[in-house]
């Protein structure tokens, strides 16, 4: 399928060569070009060959040994083509369980096998065919992530809703065995997918190790917004509990006690489970940190490592910084409320003219079952903060807004939310550095 160029960067080697905007690129090396990892991949060979088409006039366009780097071309999409929406029906999909009226971008489904290896999402394999198989092989592109839920075929297509979802199990062996790495999650519901299921699913993913290089297992989110979904049960102390003791069976039969962990339970597990979260030299290099796997235990020990050793403080406040007078507030929702407030409880401890108000953010946009910080809004903000004496600023999870850090799930803007409370708002991601240095204020 051939591409249509949108634009070309000035002064860029395809500018050089007379590539102009409207120009349509064929193949690279012969090879045609479909999409962006077509690009990626044949671009990146030595000494490229570009065949363009330019007003039905055909050429090729040969560009030098490190030309191809930054080659210039700018396309309509970055995928070259439009992103491909889930063909699934799971039971759990937390995309039928918002409300009506927020921004249409929020109710899509991507299922792009492409975004899994561009920015690391995850995919279900239902929509692959055959031919895209043996792209992905051939090119060895790594690593796949992969929404496994369960290895057991006739559930999967259960808990799916898609014919193909049983079958197409058989394309994490085939990558497994052509050498290309994977991580896989399990979206588990109590009664249906844990317990012995659960067990399954760890044994069949534990062949194919170290092919797969992690599992994580993340427990079902359930809104308030479930009407006519099926019925679905939350995960309470004794089955979150349960979990946790399967995994860690798991790797302790598959692992043994001293080799790095294959399976994780998501930090929610713990907190549900009421039970202590592990230090972070149980999760190795972080695998799964983006499903929510860790994260409690990176924060802390980063933070901590920080805060007592004077070196690396005063290298993370270059030019110093002031407390005279310093009060602020930390909004977060109420699964981080417990590090939190005794990450900035240590702070105070050591630097005590410094005041800080720790709120704790209940998410009645979703449900009070929802407890994780990304899913909280400005309107829950609002409400809940307008009465507060918030100080000279107001520090909130940066993950509570989209990635160009301007707006909230509710469409209430950072700016907007600012204005309505009167105070300077400091997005904080979860870092040890960044929380630190944001709780002392960090001079410019």
């Amino acid at each position: 399928m051939p591409v249509k160029i949108l634009s070309v960067i000035p002064k860029s080697p395809c500018a050089k060569k007379g590539i102009k905007a409207g120009d349509i690129l064929i193949s690279i090396n012969g090879n045609p070009i479909n999409d962006i990892l077509d690009f990626q991949f044949y671009v990146n060979e030595k000494d490229p060959v570009v065949e363009i088409n330019s007003n039905g006039n055909r050429q090729d366009i040969f560009l030098k040994k490190g030309e191809y780097q930054d080659m210039g071309l700018i396309f309509e999409t970055y995928l070259m083509d439009s992103q491909r929406c889930c063909s699934n029906n799971c039971i759990f999909c937390f995309i039928d369980q918002l409300p009506a009226g927020l921004r249409e971008s929020l109710y899509f489904k991507d299922d792009d096998s492409r975004l899994s290896f561009l920015f690391g999402n995850y995919i279900t394999l239902t929509n692959l065919n055959e031919p895209e198989v043996e792209r992905i092989i051939e090119m060895h592109i790594s690593p796949v992530n992969i929404s496994v839920h369960t290895m057991n075929p006739a559930l999967r297509i259960q808990m799916m809703k898609n014919t193909k979802a049983g079958e197409c199990l058989k394309y994490i062996k085939r990558f497994a065995d052509a050498g290309i790495k994977i991580n896989t999650q399990l979206v588990l519901c109590p009664g249906i997918n844990d317990g012995e299921e659960l067990k399954f699913s760890l044994e069949e993913l534990g062949k194919m190790v170290p092919a797969v290089q992690s599992i994580a297992a993340v427990p079902v989110g359930l809104t308030c917004h479930r009407e006519g979904l099926r019925e679905l049960e939350a995960y309470k102390k004794e089955t979150a509990g349960q979990v946790i003791d399967i995994i860690d069976d798991f790797n302790i039969h598959f692992n043994g006690d001293n080799n790095p962990k294959t399976a994780f339970p998501a930090d929610e597990f713990y907190l549900k489970a009421e039970r202590e979260m592990p230090g972070a030299e149980s999760y190795g290099d972080f695998p799964q940190f983006e499903n929510g796997v860790g994260m409690w235990a990176l924060l802390k020990d980063e933070f901590y490592q920080i805060l007592n050793d004077e070196e690396m403080l005063n290298e993370a406040f270059e030019k110093g910084f002031c407390l005279d007078n310093r009060q602020i507030s930390v909004a977060t929702g109420e699964a981080a409320y417990p590090l939190i407030k005794e990450l900035v409880d240590e702070t105070v401890k050591k630097w005590h003219n410094l005041k800080v108000n720790i709120v704790k953010i209940k998410n009645n946009f979703f449900g009070e079952s929802i407890t994780v910080a990304g899913l909280l809004t400005g309107k829950d903000f609002l409400e809940q903060l307008a009465n507060e004496n918030l100080g000279s600023e107001l520090l909130i999870p940066a993950v509570t807004l989209r990635h160009e850090g301007d707006m909230f799930l509710d469409d209430v803007t950072l700016d907007e939310l600012s204005e309505k409370l009167k105070i300077k708002i400091i997005p904080v991601p979860n870092k040890g550095k960044d929380f630190i240095q944001a709780i002392l204020g960090r001079q410019a």
